[in-house]
């Protein structure tokens, strides 16, 4: 199996550089298959989401439309599919990043009880408890 970087997969979806963007298509077209899948770390989704909503301005709907491509995509293999899924339902239909997303569905799968934080939009998601700061 090989790791795939957040850059090549932006290249695929923004095709703003058309030499890497092919290159990065050839590659995964070339090494990934079904059978030996492309990695795709829960980091790389991270970044990926960060950057098509900051730099690239993509809307939520199409950030969550992307990932729910690599998610069905059988040449790609995500990290846990069935947090990030969760994930991406949650971040489709509220107001927190989709880093908060993720990380509450790890945490629950991790066992923990809750994850605590300061971001009142994150503190809205399942799992997630608002601490107060006085």
């Amino acid at each position: 199996m090989i790791g795939i970087d957040t850059n090549l997969l932006l290249r695929v979806i923004l095709v703003d550089d058309p030499r890497q963007a092919a290159a990065a298509r050839d590659f995964i077209a070339g090494n990934c298959s079904a059978g030996d899948p492309g990695y795709i770390s829960n980091i790389v989704l991270v970044e990926l989401a960060w950057s098509l909503a900051k730099p690239y301005a993509l809307s939520r709907a199409r950030i969550a439309d992307v990932i729910e491509q690599i998610l069905e995509t059988a040449q790609l293999q995500v990290e846990s599919s069935t947090d990030v899924a969760a994930a991406v339902r949650e971040y489709r239909a509220g107001s927190a990043d989709f880093a908060d997303c993720l990380l509450g569905r790890s945490n629950l799968t991790a066992e923990c009880s809750h994850t605590v934080t300061f971001d009142r939009k994150a503190a809205k998601l399942t799992g997630f408890e608002l601490l107060s700061d006085g």
